[in-house]
């Protein structure tokens, strides 16, 4: 069944979503969303006056206060095309080791995003809950570390420290964009030094993060997953990808 798809093209001042952000209408069902309330019932109106008409392509700049009435001030760049399909940047890879109640509420926060194709490793298929995102189960999980991508990030989050530990160990043999240990400083300083004895230098242990989150949201492993995710979308961890991309 044909479709339109709207994108956000373009945008100025305060508006509701970032450029690139797209959804799929058809005559009776949407997809996605571009946000804004009045400014997406107002575009997908106008994507089914082209369905109607038969019209394929359509572009306009609307100002969010002047036409639409809408508070956020700033103007939006909208593209409707005739497809099936959204159009979507490549995901991140990110690999999560450890499938305990940290690692569950971590997977349940990042996999709605579109940022990221999550890898989620542990060492028992019974340790996983039914979930769409890729599974690797491994009894030694470190092994598999060679096989991530070299632009991956990692979070480590076992329930065993020398599990942990190993997987630390293999990252820093290995490449990787960003990797990020859960624990205490007691437990981070006592890495430290058994990493530096397995002849791994300062600099490169630095690489990792411990402990991953904001201690000041609490321990709570829902709390853990929202400082995590919180950090790995900001503006800064996105300039950062791009600039070592």
């Amino acid at each position: 069944m044909t479709a339109i798809r709207i994108t956000v093209t373009k945008t100025a001042g305060s508006v509701p979503r970032e450029a690139g952000t797209q959804m799929l209408v058809w005559a009776d069902r949407s997809e996605g969303t571009i946000g804004g309330g009045t400014l997406e019932w107002e575009a997908m109106a106008e994507a089914r006056r082209m369905l109607r008409d038969g019209r394929q392509s359509h572009s306009a700049t609307v100002p969010l206060g002047p036409a639409l009435g809408q508070c956020c001030g700033g103007s939006v760049g909208l593209l409707w095309e005739e497809t099936e399909t959204m159009t979507t940047p490549p995901a991140r890879p990110l690999w999560i080791y450890g499938a305990g109640h940290v690692g569950r509420a971590l997977v349940n926060v990042m996999a709605p995003l579109p940022d990221f194709e999550i890898t989620w490793v542990d060492t028992g298929p019974e340790r996983f809950p039914q979930t769409d995102v890729a599974i690797l189960v491994a009894k030694d999980p470190a092994l598999i570390v060679k096989h991530a991508p070299s632009d991956a990030d990692h979070l480590i989050l076992t329930y065993s420290h020398e599990i942990d530990l190993a997987l630390c160990h293999a990252l820093l043999n290995h490449d990787f964009h960003s990797a990020g240990l859960i624990g205490s400083a007691t437990k981070w300083a006592r890495f430290r030094a058994r990493l530096a004895a397995l002849g791994h230098t300062p600099a490169q242990i630095s690489r990792i993060a411990c402990p991953i989150g904001d201690p000041s949201l609490g321990k709570h492993p829902a709390a853990i997953a929202l400082g995590v995710a919180t950090a790995m979308i900001s503006p800064q961890a996105r300039q950062t990808r791009e600039r070592t991309a």
